[in-house]
């Protein structure tokens, strides 16, 4: 009874090493985690430089330039006045706006009003210093792409190394750096080392992402179960950002600025204990065919075109996570929590649109999933310089984040898919191409749109992303029909004849010479 209750966790062990599901498990938390620390900064750190940075440059200088009160027994501002009305001594201030005597006499009332030397007050809930504000657009906005900056350059080593290596090592790799990365943000309090904890997010992204989504397609090797499965996945992403903002300006309101990267260290902590239990990432595991190379694999104009669309796409939410909360203390006076608030049903619709489509853009064509998601996209950026307070930023970013998950849910299976149909079918490339995209996007986005809302403002911003993505929407009817390799149709028909669709002509093929039968003879074949 004994020995088998003691191997029973062994046994559970070697299941789940070779349980599919688990493996998803796996991949979700880590995409959840790393968007998490993906927008949990989004409310955090505009307000915490400008708390930092500009009221503590001002408290500082306040004791220069603040009046002294005179001293009491100092006599050269005062002077004596004798009044003939009153045999009294009346001391007065030279430089006072009220006299003793006008107020002994009640005539401090009938005196009109002296108007104000200061500037107009600002309304209630603003924060001052319009310059700074416009000056910390584009210092945000560098901080936010650092991320995808660093990512971008990473990604194509980490296909390169899960094509020799495997998935279980790196995905381990991306756990420790990610988990280093959380720790640092909780106790940066400069911007020099927020943006080194960004840039080192990056790279554990990088590793997490790439593995993770590989992983998966090496898993489900079905076409239909493989759209599942990533839209699963992309559904812990999409719950990574709908906490995230939310869960980042609650708890920097009312808890701290360390507090919500204190709890993402602890669940990364228990990321690291299940992967070290599901996975092997002691265990070197090799492709047993050679993956396509990376430059061959971007000379395919039918990649470029889905890897396009998931950059473009995303570039809208991450023009919006710099600006945005700016944009909101500028013109709506919002409080902190609100700054996160505002992408909340960006994020409830990505999480809706992630784990519907995953399963109708398989049914509805994943090429016009794409369109109708990418020309949505557009609409709504088109609509949120519209709203007046954070309610009406509701349907906008609620459209935002449906479509969103509209071309996410239907262009990353479609990736595996066309390096299945075109390709040797080892996805450490591919996918390293496709997360490469949303690193454009997330490092395009946020760099240059600071450097734009200072020049133009906020509303041409999301003119132009808006504009773009809605221009590029036709490009993906391209993808409705993309063309198969001969050899790779010989190989999908004898893998999954079902699956496959036969480009060969159906009808029956008749002897030459023809003779004066043989229309009936195929007529009854038939």
């Amino acid at each position: 009874m004994a020995p088998a209750a003691e191997g029973a966790p062994w046994r559970w062990l070697a299941a789940g090493r070779a349980s599919r599901r688990l493996v998803l498990v796996v991949v979700f938390v880590a995409l959840l985690l790393d968007n998490m620390l993906l927008t949990v900064v989004v409310p955090i750190v505009p307000t915490f430089l400008y708390t930092t940075e500009y009221e503590g440059a001002n408290s500082s200088v306040a004791p220069a330039w603040t009046e002294p009160a005179p001293p009491a027994l100092k006599a050269s501002p005062f002077s004596s006045m004798f009044s003939y009305f009153d045999n009294t001594t009346v001391t007065v201030t030279v430089s006072g706006s009220a006299s003793a005597a006008e107020l002994a006499n009640g005539t401090e009332s009938s005196r009109p009003p002296q108007p104000p030397t200061s500037s107009p007050p600002v309304p209630s809930g603003c924060p001052e210093g319009e310059e700074f504000l416009a000056k910390e657009n584009v210092r945000v906005g560098l901080l936010f792409a650092s991320k995808a900056l660093v990512q971008l350059v990473v990604n194509p080593s980490v296909g390169l190394l899960t094509n020799r290596i495997g998935y279980h090592i790196p995905m381990f790799i991306g756990f420790i750096i990610m988990f280093i990365s959380t720790v640092m943000f909780a106790f940066s309090g400069t911007y020099t080392l927020l943006f080194v904890a960004r840039a080192l997010q990056g790279v554990g992204s990088s590793f997490s992402s790439v593995a993770g989504l590989g992983m998966l397609a090496s898993v489900y090797t079905d076409d239909f179960e493989r759209g599942n499965a990533m839209g699963i996945a992309l559904g812990g992403l999409a719950l990574g950002v709908l906490i995230g903002a939310p869960f980042g300006s609650v708890m920097y309101e009312f808890v701290g600025k360390s507090s919500p990267f204190l709890v993402l260290a602890f669940l990364a902590l228990l990321d690291g204990a299940l992967q070290l239990c599901i996975l092997q990432p002691s265990k070197i595991s090799p492709e047993s065919t050679k993956g396509t190379p990376v430059f061959t694999l971007l000379r395919d104009p039918y990649i470029l075109v889905a890897a396009g669309a998931l950059c473009f796409s995303n570039m809208g939410v991450a023009m919006l996570e710099p600006t945005l909360p700016i944009w909101m203390m500028q013109t709506m006076c919002s409080p902190k929590w609100q700054l996160g608030m505002a992408f909340l049903p960006a994020s409830i619709s990505y999480l809706i649109g992630t784990n519907l489509f995953g399963i109708l853009a398989n049914k509805m064509g994943r090429w016009l999933c794409s369109l109708i998601g990418m020309a949505v996209v557009g609409i709504s950026l088109l609509c949120v310089p519209l709203a007046k307070n954070i309610y009406g930023l509701i349907g906008p970013n609620g459209g935002l984040g449906f479509a969103i998950g509209m071309v996410d849910s239907s262009m990353m299976p479609l990736m595996g898919h066309l390096v299945d149909l075109r390709h040797t079918s080892v996805y450490g490339n591919v996918y390293a191409i496709a997360d490469v995209a949303f690193c454009m996007g997330f490092a395009i986005g946020p760099s240059t749109g600071g450097a734009i809302v200072r020049a133009i403002g906020f509303p041409w911003l999301m003119i132009i992303i808006g504009a773009i993505n809605i221009a590029y929407a036709p490009l993906c009817w391209h993808l409705r029909n993309p063309p198969a390799k001969e050899e790779k149709i010989a190989i999908l028909n004898q893998e999954c004849p079902l699956q496959t669709k036969s480009y060969s002509t159906q009808k029956t093929l008749r002897d030459f010479p023809l003779t004066d039968d043989s229309d009936v003879e195929a007529e009854n074949v038939e």
